[in-house]
């Protein structure tokens, strides 16, 4: 990836969480001084214990040495001794508040991304969300977000904390013995190169391949769960088990073979160090010196190749999770680079009075450039309080016109006004406000009744007044206030422990609660009884005269209190002469 693209995760990234990795660089720098101060503190430690008399040559322990007074070599044992356990025991709290901090910070980067990315999400047009698969999308807010936090932001800290960390090693090491340092590290630098060279490829086509695999999983347990009802009733479970086999085994062995990349080369890197400290160590004992002298030397360099091999490790484990991890992270990019329009976010709210009338001036529609047109050159103006019905066949944009009323969809041509006033991008979250709809299929959320008639509204600011005023309404408060928990059931997810029409009619209740100007039905009584449905539209016809309400309904029935009906089709739209028939073919 280049470099802009990190550019860009930072730019996304608040004030305060940029703050805090400059926090931890320094915290990085702080823990590669006192690794390199407990390191640098082996050799005298040692050297006392071999030959105390030498300790006494050592230029940077002369200070202590006549601030103590110190006259024979023996006198200098324990604080020496002290003085490591010191050093090695702060190093060791430095790196654990390290480890601490990265992980703390990368988990709560990875929370602001994902509430970034669903936030941007919810705040999409409507053409976009009904043009793209919700399995992608839950899957980039869920789980690539996760593979970002341990993929690339945990990643990237230990990179730069390797780095830090190997500058500070390497240079004592180079300071006690150069030749044999460098030489070193020149053998394992040279080494993970040729690893990165001959796994790069297969890093790069696991990373598309747990990218791709990870929507298909989700994919497959949202239409497998989602329609359980008929999964049973086919028996076509081994079908779903199939789709998500085919996604989850490849997926877990895309991720198991970039952990073995990842983490293999470490056992080869070990006993190559020990191999070369051993040959030094055999080198040693053919000097006159012999091996006593070199053992303060030795210990520093086995002490420092340990310390020295596991940040290499990590320097080369990070970069091997960058790249296994990179297509999931230009996913999550490409999600958080949506746009809000700041009338949507509610940073601009432009005034939208509904007083009088809403028309529709020479308006035509179509989804996308190529396609048909849905509605063509509608001229239409509802009076404010008026009962406005729809009908006409399947396909012929009832439900999109009223979208567009709604201001869901933008028309592709003409305008939609409110008062003399069109609406546009800028004031229709004002207009919306207006507005409250009932879908033929509702959605209710796993709470309980009140919860889900009052939709979107904080539990404690619930007007439990306005929830059973709205239920009555609806034709449910008798139902409701006989269950044992009254308004607090639970409905299950998705309603599933009510029956369909009881569903329906919490839906209704739900738009009357809104107490807004407009409501809108879109063959939102299809599932209710002829009686129940009557009850229904009568309380509907005694709602206040300053309510507007538009109906798509498939029974003529349902419309027979309606001001006036509309009949739509080949995307025209005309007065309807009210055919005989009961029921109109929808």
């Amino acid at each position: 990836m280049q470099k802009s693209t990190y550019t860009k995760l930072w730019n996304y990234l608040s004030k305060r969480r940029q703050v805090q990795f400059v926090g931890i660089s320094i915290l990085m720098v702080i823990a590669s001084l006192t690794e390199v101060l407990s390191l640098g503190m082996v050799v005298p430690f040692l050297a006392i214990l071999v030959d105390p008399a030498k300790v006494f040559e050592y230029l940077f322990l002369q200070p202590i040495i006549q601030y103590f007074d110190i006259i024979t070599p023996n006198q200098l044992t324990l604080p020496i001794t002290v003085i490591f356990i010191i050093a090695a025991m702060f190093a060791g709290i430095v790196r654990l508040t390290l480890l601490y901090s990265m992980t703390r910070l990368s988990h709560a980067t990875g929370a602001d991304l994902s509430i970034s990315i669903y936030r941007r999400t919810l705040y999409q047009e409507y053409e976009i969300h009904i043009s793209r698969n919700s399995s992608e999308l839950i899957n980039g807010i869920i789980t690539k977000t996760n593979m970002v936090i341990h993929g690339i932001i945990n990643p990237i800290l230990v990179f730069i904390s390797s780095i830090i960390l190997l500058t500070g090693i390497l240079t004592v090491l180079l300071s006690i013995n150069f030749n044999v340092s460098l030489s070193a590290f020149v053998v394992f630098g040279m080494l993970y190169w040729v690893v990165i060279l001959f796994t790069k490829s297969k890093i790069k086509e696991n990373s598309q391949i747990i990218s791709q695999k990870s929507n298909q999983m989700v994919q497959s347990l949202q239409e497998g769960l989602g329609g359980i009802r008929d999964v049973i009733i086919d028996g076509s479970q081994d079908f779903y088990c199939e789709i998500y086999r085919s996604a989850d085994l490849p997926l877990r062995r895309a991720t198991g073979t970039n952990q073995f990349i990842g983490g293999s080369p470490r056992f080869a890197m070990e006993a190559i160090g020990i191999t070369l400290i051993a040959i030094f160590a055999y080198r040693m004992t053919l000097q006159n010196e012999g091996i006593a002298s070199s053992i303060p030397l030795l210990g520093a360099l086995a002490l420092g190749a340990q310390r020295l091999m596991p940040a290499l490790q990590q320097l080369y484990s990070s970069y091997s999770s960058i790249k296994g991890a990179e297509s999931s992270f230009l996913d999550v990019l490409a999600l958080l680079d949506q746009t809000i329009l700041e009338s949507d976010a509610g940073l601009v709210l432009e005034p939208l009075h509904f007083n009088n009338d809403i028309k529709l001036k020479k308006l035509s529609f179509k989804y996308v450039r190529n396609s048909p047109w849905v509605l063509k050159d509608i001229d239409l103006l509802i009076t404010k309080g008026q009962r406005i019905g729809f009908i006409g066949a399947t396909g012929n944009g009832k439900s999109t016109l009223l979208d567009i009323m709604m201001g869901l969809l933008s028309p592709t041509t003409g305008s939609l006004e409110i008062d003399s006033q069109q609406c546009t991008t800028q004031n229709r979250r004002s207009w919306q406000k207006h507005v409250a709809h009932v879908p033929q299929n509702i959605y209710l959320s796993d709470s309980s009744i009140e919860e889900n008639i009052a939709f979107g509204i904080p539990k404690d600011q619930i007007d439990l007044k306005q929830v059973e005023k709205a239920a009555e309404q609806a034709q449910i408060l008798d139902l409701i206030s006989g269950w044992e928990h009254g308004f607090k059931t639970l409905v299950g997810e998705r309603g599933i422990r009510l029956s369909g029409g009881q569903r329906q009619r919490i839906g209704i209740a739900r738009a009357l609660y809104k107490n807004a100007d407009v409501l809108i039905f879109d063959e939102a009584t299809s599932a209710l009884d002829n009686n129940t449905e009557e009850l229904i539209m009568n309380s509907i016809e005694n709602l206040n005269r300053d309510i507007t309400v538009l109906i798509i309904a498939h029974r003529l029935t349902t419309l027979k209190n309606c001001d006036v009906i509309y009949e739509l089709k080949n995307g025209s739209i005309s007065v309807s002469s009210m055919p005989e028939e009961n029921n109109y073919d929808i």
